[in-house]
């Protein structure tokens, strides 16, 4: 008998997308055998799903629990089985300390479903939580100091200038370095208030294309001078629900992160396509849907893999002098649009991916009731 034959149906985007290695696991003669994994699995399993299926789990999976016996127990009572701070070993590799969960799918093959969770990754998801809250606190805290700071700057950086007008050229360098980095901390500091007080979006229907011009055309005779722009624009895009003025401050947020990324020069394309399957959940519960999307490409020598999970967070940089703040605006900015961005970055091509909702449909003009002559007037008798 063909064990996959009888795998259960598993939507195929949430398949893929757990972050955990997961299995479905049938029963057959008394051993648990594999019917298939997900990516997370075949990546921790250094195996594919085609070499996996039908081989007895629990002789690629060395886990120092009982696993038959739990396998059993969440059969008979349909409920699931947690096991935290096991060793799971693969094969040669040494052991990895997991939290491991069985439980049944419900299924008439009563199939189940094995997850395997890396102690790596829930201390991973527990430390961005933390930077999210500390970046929170830190950001509240340099908002209330932003206007107080920038002030004697202000003072600091004139009377720089005043002294200058009196001074050799050699001490001149040392007040136009005064000068200089007073207005590098105010720019710091525009960036931090900005990024606290943005408004809420007006969103209407925009062409993006005309968003995305007008980003390229001012990139191109400023901070992307030294590169090679090409476009591979969808003609047939339906207009986005975005606020015209934020999308384009995106939009050249993104290109100049690139650009900056290139120092010595390179090429930024920008491309727009149509393409449904991307949901996310709205402000009031609603599901969104997320067709459009609009890419930014360089091929740059891409993220440093340090930081490359939180690039979004505030106050993370690769680059030396960065703020940090940038992209966490981009962020702050599409996730008010009910957007959704993305990165993928490997050395040679790192792609920034836009994904924006569609003009919403508008409600339908309520219906006139037919009523019959007469009917609203009062009988006299």
């Amino acid at each position: 008998m063909n064990a996959a034959a009888h795998t259960p149906p598993v939507p195929g985007a949430i398949w893929s997308a757990l972050p955990v290695p997961a299995f479905l696991l049938a029963d057959r003669g008394g051993k648990e055998l594999i019917l298939d994994c997900n990516p997370a699995a075949e990546l921790f399993m250094s195996a594919s799903a085609g070499q996996l299926r039908n081989d007895p789990a629990f002789d690629r999976l060395a886990i120092d629990a009982p696993m038959e016996e739990a396998s059993a127990r969440a059969r008979i009572n349909k409920a699931p089985i947690f096991i935290n701070d096991v060793d799971v070993c693969t094969g040669d590799r040494p052991p990895v300390v997991c939290n491991v969960q069985i439980a049944p799918m419900n299924d008439p093959a009563e199939t189940l479903l094995l997850l395997i969770a890396p102690r790596e990754i829930a201390g991973r998801l527990g430390r961005t939580r933390m930077v999210k809250a500390a970046a929170k606190s830190a950001i509240g805290m340099a908002e209330m100091l932003a206007h107080e700071i920038k002030n004697p700057l202000a003072g600091i950086a004139g009377a720089a200038q005043l002294l200058s007008m009196n001074l050799s050229a050699e001490d001149r360098e040392l007040t136009d370095l005064i000068v200089h980095e007073t207005r590098r901390i105010v720019q710091l500091l525009d960036q931090v208030e900005q990024f606290g007080d943005q408004r809420p979006p007006e969103r209407r229907a925009i062409n993006v294309h005309d968003v995305l011009e007008r980003a390229r055309r001012s990139a191109e005779v400023g901070f992307g001078a030294h590169m090679v722009f090409l476009d591979d624009y969808d003609p047939s895009l339906p207009d986005v629900f975005a606020d015209p003025d934020q999308l384009l401050q995106v939009i050249l947020n993104l290109l100049k992160n690139a650009s900056e990324a290139q120092p010595g020069g390179g090429t930024i394309k920008i491309r727009t396509y149509f393409e449904r399957g991307l949901n996310v959940q709205g402000f009031d519960g609603r599901r969104v849907s997320l067709p459009l999307h609009v890419e930014i490409q360089d091929d740059g020598p891409g993220l440093p893999e340090a930081i490359s999970e939180n690039i979004f967070e505030p106050f993370v940089s690769g680059r030396e002098n960065g703020t940090g703040l940038g992209l966490a605006l981009v962020s702050k900015i599409i996730a008010a649009h009910e957007g959704w961005i993305e990165v993928r970055s490997r050395p040679g091509q790192t792609v920034f991916r836009v994904s924006l909702p569609m003009v919403p449909p508008k409600p339908a003009a309520p219906r006139s009731v037919d009523r019959k002559p007469g009917a609203n007037k009062k009988e006299s008798h």
